[in-house]
């Protein structure tokens, strides 16, 4: 049996529970919670997926994150899924959400940011390479590399809204 994910509607509304695998083959929405995550001087973590990853295999992400498991919240999910991919327990703050229809399947993506100080110890199996780059070469970037497309997406909002900018740590400080 594979992943269980809740199966939701077009306002986030839980409708039955399914396997991850039958959403993304039957176009129904689901929830993936990411993280972007920033260290103290305000780089912003890049990651090249795994090559032998079913979903965007040898892709670019300014994101870490998965499948919210059935029951499981945005936040939850995003420091379970930090802990796996990482190897780092940090605290999340939740950002925003968008629904984004142009990947694999449908999803509601939660995205968080974590201010992140401890060493990675990114897992083998999900993450080729990593980075930290400034805001600028990060804005390069995205244009010239292969990203996730929801990834980017929520980069590019993540970016105009401010966050980025050393904003949100100014304010939550």
């Amino acid at each position: 049996m594979s992943e269980l994910v809740e199966h939701v509607d077009e306002h986030d509304r839980v409708l039955r529970i399914v396997e991850r695998d039958e959403a993304v083959r039957e176009n129904w929405p689901h929830r993936i919670a990411a993280t972007i995550c920033r260290d103290h001087g305000g780089r912003i973590l890049v990651l090249r997926r795994s090559e032998t990853l079913s979903r965007f295999p040898g892709s670019y992400d300014a994101m870490v994150g998965g499948a919210v498991d059935v029951g499981e919240s945005y936040e939850e999910a995003a420091v379970r899924e930090l802990a796996e991919e990482l190897g780092v327990r940090a605290p999340v703050r939740f950002l925003f959400k968008i629904f984004y229809r142009e990947g694999i399947s449908p999803i509601w993506l939660g995205v968080h940011e974590a201010v992140i100080s401890e060493i990675l110890v990114p897992d083998s199996g999900e993450i080729e390479w990593h980075d930290w780059l400034t805001v600028a070469e990060l804005r390069e970037a995205v244009d010239e590399w292969c990203f996730v497309p929801g990834g980017r997406e929520a980069l590019r909002q993540y970016m105009e809204s401010g966050y980025g900018s050393g904003a949100s740590e100014r304010a939550a400080g």
